[in-house]
């Protein structure tokens, strides 16, 4: 007797259980970001960029002893390409 009351108890709490989820999912209303994903991989890849950008300056100017404006010039860049791929 006592093994069916239980059987029966844990049914009944399965199905309240899906009941109570049925109906969360039924009131749940769409959500709508504020900040949609594309826009925050935007501005993920923006900062990357600056953060390129601020890193070149402050290793060419401050560790490097040049010119802050020098780290953006492209023949510094071409120069610097020629030294790490010399083949001698």
């Amino acid at each position: 007797m006592q093994k069916e009351e239980l059987s029966s108890e844990t049914t009944t709490r399965k199905q309240q259980k899906a009941k109570r989820k049925a109906e969360k999912k039924q009131n749940k209303k769409p959500r709508r970001r504020a900040f949609p994903i594309w826009l925050r991989i935007i501005v993920v890849i923006l900062l990357c960029a600056i953060a390129l950008v601020i890193g070149a300056i402050v290793g060419y100017a401050i560790i490097g002893s040049g010119k802050p404006s020098d780290a953006l010039d492209m023949d510094t860049w071409r120069h610097i390409i020629e030294i790490v791929t010399k083949t001698e």
